[in-house]
């Protein structure tokens, strides 16, 4: 029997980990896919993202975890008007397969027990304890104990949908890798807030070489037609020339409503990351995954064998970090109509 299990090695799940382990617990971090996993993300570590990986992991990201440029200088964003506003930021560009499988390493030397294709499908209640079972990748079914679950499976994860009997309110995103060319900085990351380029938002960055271009949607059979609009638009704006997509990714990130509501977990499973509901504008999940994972397991550390103590000192964790949420989100509302409903009074 592990003390907890974590499911869902990204960087929430990977902090988790870590930090469970390195302050003695028996921790097993499990992960559906093979490690390292490839994972549909623009891979931009923002500031405050490079600081809590310091804080967490204990050395500053590595260069092998990177991609080309390197380095971020900030994003821009376009409004529902066409003005541009420009948010200069020190970062990162990272291939999230290198940066995750990083993320990971690091958590099973301090001494988590790291389990890939193993794939979370319940979650049960026991006495003190919590049964999950799991399909490895040959299909079989085995069944592991632990006194807690960290679920940091994101949006798409099954274990939050059994418990709370709910399915998802998700965003699609599309996204393509090209070669070609675009008259645009590629050291900052891109976003289109118009409402005719997507249904949320549409994004460019550049990733060794390859030029990245995507748009989300709420409707999945709009997609094409959403994508078809951003690419004229960047042709029209930006000079982009491109041919065939050398690779089409699909994902699905959470639809963040006013408020910003998180659901912290329900009995001994805790929901971290965006399994959470924590995700910041333009998809920016990485540092608030991080965050809310740490937090959650500080929580158990500090109240081990009190739940009712653990959601409290969970919740008060974690208070900075939904307050910077609603924040990010209500500057976002006051920029494009798309989103008009987020911005607070």
């Amino acid at each position: 029997m592990y003390d907890i299990i974590v499911i869902g090695a990204g960087p929430a799940g990977a902090a988790a980990a870590k930090t469970l382990a390195e302050n003695g617990c028996r921790v097993l971090l499990a992960e559906k896919c093979r490690i390292p996993r490839y994972k549909s993300c623009s891979g931009q570590l923002i500031q405050k993202s490079l600081n809590l990986v310091e804080r967490y992991f204990g050395e500053p990201v590595p260069s092998h975890t990177t991609c080309s440029p390197a380095e971020n200088r900030g994003m821009v964003f376009t409004d529902d008007t066409g003005h541009t506003y420009v948010f200069p930021q020190p970062g990162l560009n990272v291939w999230r397969s290198s940066f995750d499988a990083w993320l990971t390493k690091k958590a099973a030397a301090a001494g988590a027990v790291v389990q890939d294709a193993l794939n979370a499908v319940s979650c049960t209640a026991q006495d003190e304890a919590v049964l999950v079972r799991f399909r490895r990748a040959d299909g079989s079914l085995y069944d592991e104990r632990a006194e807690y679950v960290i679920d940091c499976e994101g949006v798409a994860g099954v274990i939050k949908r059994q418990l709370t009997g709910t399915v998802p309110d998700g965003i699609t995103t599309y996204q393509t890798f090209h070669h070609g060319r675009i008259d645009l900085d590629p050291h900052y990351f891109y976003a289109y807030l118009q409402p005719e380029l997507s249904e949320y938002d549409a994004w460019f960055n550049v990733k060794d070489g390859m030029l990245v271009l995507g748009v989300s949607v709420k409707n999945k059979e709009k997609e094409s037609y959403y994508y078809d609009s951003f690419l004229s638009y960047m042709k029209k704006h930006h000079g982009l020339s491109v041919g065939k997509p050398e690779r089409v990714d699909r994902w699905l990130m959470p639809r963040i409503k006013p408020g910003c509501a998180i659901c912290y977990g329900i009995g001994r499973v805790l929901f971290a990351g965006e399994a959470a509901g924590f995700l910041n504008p333009m998809g920016e999940g990485i540092s608030a995954g991080l965050e809310s994972a740490y937090s959650a397991a500080q929580a158990v550390l500090k109240h081990r064998g009190d739940t009712e103590g653990i959601y409290s000192s969970y919740r008060e964790g974690t208070a900075a970090l939904h307050d910077y949420m609603k924040r990010q989100w209500s500057l976002v509302g006051g920029m494009a109509k798309t989103f008009s409903e987020m911005k607070q009074p």
